[in-house]
């Protein structure tokens, strides 16, 4: 599933709030950042019923372990498209299980842009999200190390954000800044 491919803008989404606007959005993709074990298979169907691809941040869903069973769990009862970890153990199971994976990766220094292939090559992800997604410089550097779509996300709240991430080869950028959403 190519989650970028028509809309280099993708919703992350905190809140129902955000949601619901999400939902209303030109996006067509919705990272959800956020529910239980007890809500996220009705939050995940509302996103899939706008026709929207749903991508589930499994680490960020309260309930939810940090082991295979956590993504066994998604896929039988939930059904998301696919699913954001910054766990290689979960990218693995869910590529596995047939979903779209989304590594996240904290840039935090030198090192460890200079770690991201190793940690990549590890879970062989669909896409790797980096954050944060406002240093053009850090974007253009990864793009050139990695061979699979690079997405940016955290702290992007501008269009000259979003312009410059994808100028530096970001295939995509995900924010919750709802202004961007509709550009």
């Amino acid at each position: 599933m190519d989650i970028v491919k028509d809309s280099p803008i993708i919703a992350a989404v905190k809140n129902e709030k955000e949601l619901r606007h999400a939902l209303q959005s030109e996006c067509e993709t919705v990272f959800l950042l956020f529910g239980s074990l007890l809500s996220v298979d009705e939050l995940v169907k509302k996103i899939k019923e706008s026709g929207k691809t749903a991508i589930v941040h499994i680490d960020l869903i309260e309930g939810l372990g940090n082991n295979d069973i956590a993504v066994d769990f998604l896929k039988k009862y939930c059904s998301p498209d696919g699913i954001i970890s910054t766990k290689v153990s979960m990218i693995k199971r869910a590529k596995k299980l047939g979903l779209t994976t989304v590594h996240r990766v904290f840039i935090l220094d030198s090192l460890s842009i200079g770690n991201i292939k190793t940690v990549l090559d590890a879970g062989n992800p669909d896409y790797v999200e980096i954050l944060p997604g406002i240093i053009p410089k850090a974007i253009e550097e990864i793009c050139e190390t990695v061979s699979i779509p690079v997405i940016t996300g955290g702290l992007i709240k501008k269009k000259e954000e979003v312009i410059a991430a994808l100028n530096a080869g970001a295939a995509a950028v995900s924010t919750s800044c709802e202004e961007v959403w509709g550009m």
